[in-house]
Formats: C-alpha cells, structure tokens, sequence
C-alpha cells in the first residue's frame, strides 16, 4: 500500500536562538535610554532657567561623565554582588552533594517526578546525572537556583556596556551645543528622533512591534523632558 503525501517532504530546519543571558543587553539599553533621556532633560532645565549658552554645554559634559561613571558603578557593584551570592550558593549545593549524596539523588529524584516521570525513570535520570560530580553540581544548580553556573554574569561586562551606552545616549542632546546651537529646538529634535529610534531597535531586538517601541520610548523621554524644563523654567524665572 503506498501512501502518497499531500506535500512533498522537506528535511527538518534547525533553528538557533540569539544569547539572552550575557548580561550585556540590559545594562546597555538601560544606560542609553537613561544617558538620552537624563542628559536632556538635565540640558532641557538649565535651558529653560537661563537660557542657551556655556552653561547648557558645561551642564551636557557634567551630566554625561557623571552619570556614565554612576551608571557603571552601580551596574559593576549590583551584577558583582549578585554574582558574589550565586557562587555563595553554588558552593553550598557543592558541600551537600559530598556531605549527603543519597540525600541529594533523592532530592533531584523528586524534582524529576514532580515534573511528570514516572518514578522507576526518575530514579534513572537522576542516577545516571549524579555520576559524575561535576555534571551532578551542574544539574543541581539549574534545577534548584535557576542559573547556568558555567555563565554568571560579568560585573565588568555590565559596566563597560553600561557606561559606553551612557555616554552614547547623553551626547545626543549635547551636540548641538558643543556646534555653536542657540537654542534646544535641534537638540529637542535630535533627542526624540534618538529615542524613537533606539526604541525600535530594542523592539525589534525583543521581537515587539518596533513603532510601538519606539513610540513608548518616546512618550516616556518626551515627558521627562517636558517636566525638567518647566521646572527649569519656574526657577528660572522666580530666582530672576
């Protein structure tokens, strides 16, 4: 009996995934969009208080070197610590698999059948992972802590990316005045063109609609703005 296809057959397609525990995309997004926005919001306020000049240029360079170096800081000093406690408890699975390993093969046995095997496989599974130490850590990490330990993340890694996106983001609003700009309209421009853009792009690197997040980023940068400049502008005008 031959059984004829309705589709000709075509070989299975692997697929690949893109690396999503490198520690590097938040710290990166979070300094660009902090560095845009700040930055110009910070420009925005001394703009709106006394106006365009050497000010809204000194007040541009103390923005971004201040808050690229905070930024860094704070990213080094949380994703260390973070690390710091991971390994703490790595090492605790590590003593309890040479202190109690029936104990811990009992353990991740428990953990197989509570995941639906049944129990004669579970003790199969279990068994054959715990024979070899290293592996049976492994295992035991990502199972109970949720983490890869051969990639924790790098402190040093979230605080460059954090750092360089900083600055990235705060010399946008900032150009213009360093070429001789009279007023925020072009930087207003280049800042909102900035955060739509870089908006999409993070959308689209998240597999979102990318006019939503551009259009989102956008929203949120805008209103900083507009909140930092009329503060700006108040004081400006009750100090005078």
């Amino acid at each position: 009996m031959t059984i004829e296809l309705d589709r000709p057959y075509s070989p299975e397609r692997h697929h690949s995934h893109r690396d999503v525990t490198g520690g590097w995309l938040r710290p990166a997004v979070f300094g660009a969009m902090d560095g845009l926005v700040s930055n110009f919001a910070l420009i925005a306020g001394v703009v709106g208080a006394a106006g365009a000049g050497r000010g809204a240029v000194l007040a541009g360079f103390a923005g971004l070197i201040a808050g690229a170096c905070s930024m860094a800081a704070g990213e080094y000093t949380s994703v260390k610590s973070q690390t710091e406690l991971m390994r703490a408890e790595i090492a605790v699975e590590r003593r309890e698999l040479a202190h109690d390993p029936e104990g811990e093969l009992a353990e991740l046995t428990a953990i197989y059948r509570a995941r639906g095997l049944d129990a004669d496989l579970a003790a199969r599974v279990a068994a054959g992972l715990s024979a070899d130490p290293e592996q049976a850590l492994r295992v035991h990490v990502r199972e109970e802590l949720g983490v890869d330990p051969d990639d924790l993340p790098s402190p040093y890694l979230a605080a460059g990316s954090s750092f360089c996106a900083f600055a990235a983001g705060a010399v946008v609003p900032l150009a213009p005045f360093l070429f001789g700009a009279s007023g925020l309209a072009v930087a207003l421009v280049l800042s909102l063109v900035a955060l739509f853009v870089f908006g999409a792009a993070v959308a689209r690197m998240t597999a979102r609609p990318w006019w939503l997040g551009g259009l989102r980023q956008l929203a949120l940068g805008a209103g900083a703005a507009a909140v930092t400049f009329g503060l700006g502008h108040l004081l400006g005008v009750t100090v005078s």
